[in-house]
């Protein structure tokens, strides 16, 4: 018996050891999994970072003047980025801002299927008519016209920035997501990073990221700044910045989706503990369990195919430094989306062009 071993060739004998390791290491996380999840500190885990999540009841804060769901398998999430300096934020960003604003606002499509996705980013200057809405107190602030979007959040919280943009598109906003400064660079340093890559120079102006063209792997700290970056790159106006973010957002997806977190429970547990920390949501989304169910509903889109594109606008008659509503192509865009259908090309140009 000692003898055989010896008669098999060592190139042979060395892959059913790696093989057998690999096995060993998917047997060993599925236990420790199992563990976590039936002993007490599983339940600490669980409750750890369910307590982590915030969260708005959007039917209460909004009440039943909404728009009715057109196509009942597709869902519409609005994800906000909040600029907010409080808290642990106040050590990431030191502008002289009080309160807080939708620094970032993209509406997400997933239709019927959910085999792809598409991101509609309304620029935080765009002009819009604010409905009626209560704040966050109960009050009731009153509708406005010709008010900037990323004030609405600043004046009466996440619910009344979800009713103005049900009110802007005629889509019903099945839920939303927002996460802050802190919640942003928390997930990215999780992840170890995220890779961009850039065509032109950023030349940090106005103290901005300054950045060579070419490809970088940023932290969460630079991450933040590269999202947030408007002087310095392209032509210097928001709508600019808008095509940073989404590109950011691609590049994060991918990672996420690269590292395949699902399959490391540590790793899993690390960036849900970071995402969750400044994470608000929809009541319905609020606990780790319907975060989880409906990430898996997702779990067909590649971010690869994903759409980004920016809700069509013009610049305003009486301000230039403002964006309207373009018309007739939001209505197109709007219509696409609201019956699941594919978007008209001449839905997605807008009118506002670069400043030079």
């Amino acid at each position: 018996m000692t003898d055989r071993p010896s008669a098999t060739p060592p190139s042979t004998r060395r892959k059913p050891r790696r093989g057998g390791r690999r096995v060993l290491r998917i047997v060993l996380l599925v236990v420790a999994v199992l563990i976590l999840a039936a002993g007490g500190a599983g339940w600490w885990a669980y409750s750890h970072l369910n307590g982590n999540i915030d969260s708005v009841d959007l039917d209460q804060a909004i009440g039943d003047n909404r728009p009715k769901k057109v196509v009942p398998g597709a869902q519409n999430i609005l994800v906000l980025g909040s600029d907010s300096r409080d808290g642990a934020n106040g050590d990431l960003d030191h502008g002289n801002v009080s309160g807080a604003r939708s620094d970032t606002a993209m509406l997400v499509h997933l239709p019927e299927g959910r085999s792809r996705a598409t991101a509609v980013s309304i620029p935080r200057d765009t002009l819009i008519s604010r409905p009626d809405c209560k704040d966050g107190d109960g009050k009731t602030v009153p509708a406005a016209d010709r008010v900037m979007f990323n004030s609405v959040y600043t004046l009466a919280g996440p619910a009344c920035v979800v009713k103005t943009v049900e009110q802007l598109s005629g889509i019903r906003v099945d839920h939303f997501v927002e996460v802050d400064f802190a919640g942003f660079k928390g997930l990215v340093d999780a992840l170890g990073g995220v890779t961009v890559t850039l065509d032109k120079p950023m030349t940090g102006a106005k103290g901005g990221l300054k950045l060579d063209a070419g490809t970088h792997r940023l932290n969460g700290t630079d991450s933040l700044k590269f999202v947030r970056t408007r002087y310095g790159y392209g032509d210097g106006s928001d709508l600019g910045r808008i095509g940073l973010q989404q590109q950011f957002m691609m590049a994060m997806l991918s990672e996420i989706k690269k590292q395949d977190a699902l399959g490391n429970p540590a790793r899993l547990y690390k960036l849900a503990d970071a995402g969750t920390k400044s994470l608000t949501t929809d009541s319905e989304l609020a606990s780790l369990t319907a975060l989880a169910d409906f990430a898996q509903s997702m779990k067909g889109v590649d971010p690869d195919t994903m759409e980004t594109l920016m809700l069509p606008v013009a610049y305003d008659k009486i301000d230039p430094n403002r964006v309207v509503v373009a018309q007739p192509q939001a209505d197109r865009l709007w219509e696409a989306l609201r019956t699941d259908q594919k978007i008209p090309a001449d839905a997605k140009k807008s009118p506002a062009t670069a400043k030079g």
